[in-house]
């Protein structure tokens, strides 16, 4: 795939970089080789090859998603000026 000067430019001003004509005539062939690089990848068959997270198999490390109160309610309070039930009490400031 070719690249031109006018597509360099615009990549260059969405990416917020300055870009000077030597560069620009500089990144339109290296852009170019890359897309080509891009476009070959999409050639490889991989039907049937399943998404890896790593080079090498492993299994998660997973954790129970087990809903507590993390057995720290008095010492959470511990502090506060007023508390009821593990719970903070506050003055009413709404009418």
């Amino acid at each position: 795939m070719s690249v031109d000067e006018a597509t360099v430019r615009r990549i260059a001003r969405l990416a917020r970089i300055a870009v000077n004509d030597e560069e620009a005539h500089r990144l339109q062939g290296e852009l170019s080789v890359i897309l080509d690089w891009v476009e070959q990848l999409g050639e490889v068959d991989t039907a049937g090859v399943e998404p890896m997270t790593s080079v090498i198999p492993m299994v998660m490390k997973k954790r129970d998603d087990v809903v507590s109160d993390g057995a720290k309610a008095d010492d959470v309070v511990a502090n506060a000026p007023v508390s009821e039930d593990h719970f903070f009490v506050v003055p009413k400031v709404v009418e």
